[in-house]
């Protein structure tokens, strides 16, 4: 569980939970509307399906889940473990990984370790690598792409529900009837509401933690790829670890607590 989705979460909820009850005074239906919750969720969403193939949304569910729950493994473990690799493969040879094969759990790390352990050429091995890290960085846009999208038309959805609401306001001035006249300005109050709490609450927050999430595995894996190729050179323990702590800003790595 990602402790810092959770605790937004929980934080922005509660904030806007407690307005809501202080401002209504308990009656929390003065806050919902039918036609509000049709009008920007069921038309935000309808957007994503016209924008988007049907194979990317059916992913949604998994990219909620990589909101709250981050499965790829810390920095400072994988340079662990691979620090541990090369000083294998340097005292024993590289064909020693291929019993450590069953250890490694991230698959884009297993996959390159086996093509060098099968004496894949680096060249073979770095473009075969990139095509996977690009076909990664593909699918991570999609799952971004999602919640953009609601971020951006949610509030356009909530401004036409406004002016829904709005003309039926107009409509019934003549009747003069007060009751009427306040249920159609207070779904156009709240349809407004709606998009700003989905763009600005919702979908913004879910597609930047989305794209650090995506930047971040990025990294990982472009240090782990070069420590495999530096592993398959043969190169000293020591020039492996430099090379992934390359990757890592000097006030992070002493915090680390790396072993040299």
């Amino acid at each position: 569980m990602d402790k810092a989705s959770l605790i937004g979460v929980i934080v922005g909820v509660a904030a806007i939970g407690f307005v809501v009850f202080e401002v209504s005074h308990g009656n929390l239906m003065m806050f919902f509307s039918g036609e509000g919750v049709l009008m920007v969720g069921v038309g935000s969403v309808s957007v994503c399906f016209i924008a988007m193939p049907m194979e990317k949304l059916k992913e949604v569910p998994g990219y909620v889940r990589r909101f709250f729950f981050n499965k790829s493994q810390p920095i400072g473990e994988v340079i662990k473990q691979l620090s541990a690799l090369s000083e294998k493969a340097r005292r024993d040879g590289i064909l020693a990984l291929e019993s450590e094969m069953s250890k490694i759990k991230d698959p884009f790390l297993a996959a390159g370790l086996k093509m060098a352990v099968d004496g894949i050429e680096p060249g073979q091995i770095e473009s075969t690598c990139r095509i996977e890290l690009l076909a990664m960085q593909d699918r991570h846009k999609a799952g971004k792409k999602f919640f953009d999208l609601l971020k951006l038309y949610g509030p356009g959805y909530g401004l036409i529900g406004t002016l829904v609401g709005q003309v039926a306001m107009f409509g019934q001035l003549a009747s003069a009837d007060i009751g009427a006249l306040g249920k159609a300005l207070a779904i156009a109050v709240v349809a407004t509401m709606y998009g700003a709490i989905l763009a600005n609450a919702v979908a913004g927050p879910i597609g930047d933690k989305l794209a650090y999430r995506s930047s971040e595995e990025m990294l990982s894996r472009e240090m782990m790829l070069q420590a495999i190729l530096s592993i398959q050179a043969g190169d000293n323990p020591r020039v492996t670890q430099d090379k992934m702590l390359a990757f890592i800003p000097a006030a992070t790595r002493s915090k680390m607590n790396i072993a040299a």
